[in-house]
């Protein structure tokens, strides 16, 4: 197969995958067809990767088997009620975990989005040691490059022991199979790209990590 051109049919992962900020129906159709668990789009207005009520309409009805997750930012409750009225999304992502408790009211599967660039090392620690934490996964990415030292090491294996954990650092096609084995966690979490023009994507390094956990 040529680097960049997909396969449009439904394939199966070893791991559950989730793929963030998807902006267009080139990212989205791929990675259903690859057996991707989750499409997150963003919901926010203020965000380079935000997808409009009719733009996420049109792309979600060329969809099928895969869960939608609707990303947010917000920490204003009504305003994340009205996000999941507009877009009716099956799951929600926040960044804030004091909103949890409440949020998980509202029958809606959670992601609870971490940026360990954030995090001192006690904060994650105090988070490993909250039960329940009223979140379906804690996903784990990072908005600069991360070194993945000893310390941090050991707080995802705890952290990962005790909740779902979906891993979005470290992740290329030659660390995915050592990362999955070097801690207990549920998935791992890719972020979705632009399209070269309109329904073309050359998919690159998503493509290769998605093709190497594929279940032969």
């Amino acid at each position: 197969m040529t680097r960049g051109q997909p396969r449009y049919v439904h394939m199966a992962l070893q791991t559950t995958v989730k793929i963030s900020n998807v902006t267009n129906l080139s990212d989205a159709r791929y990675c259903a067809g690859m057996g991707v668990d989750m499409l997150g789009f963003s919901m926010d207005e203020s965000s380079p990767d935000y997808v409009d009520p009719a733009r996420f309409n049109e792309i979600r009805g060329w969809l099928a088997g895969v869960q939608i997750v609707g990303e947010t930012a917000e920490i204003d409750q009504e305003r994340i009620r009205e996000h999941l009225e507009t877009y009716g999304p099956d799951m929600l992502q926040v960044d804030e975990p004091a909103l949890l408790p409440a949020l998980s009211l509202l029958g809606k599967p959670l992601i609870l989005r971490l940026n360990l660039v954030d995090l001192t090392l006690d904060q994650l620690d105090a988070l490993i040691d909250s039960n329940p934490v009223d979140a379906d996964y804690i996903l784990l990415e990072s908005g600069a490059p991360l070194h993945l030292d000893d310390d941090i090491s050991l707080a995802i294996g705890r952290l990962a022991s005790r909740h779902a954990v979906l891993l979005g650092v470290g992740i290329t096609a030659e660390t995915v199979h050592n990362r999955l084995a070097q801690w207990p966690i549920k998935g791992i979490a890719l972020t979705g790209g632009p399209e070269d023009r309109p329904g073309s994507r050359e998919f690159g390094e998503l493509m290769d990590i998605l093709e190497s956990i594929e279940i032969d």
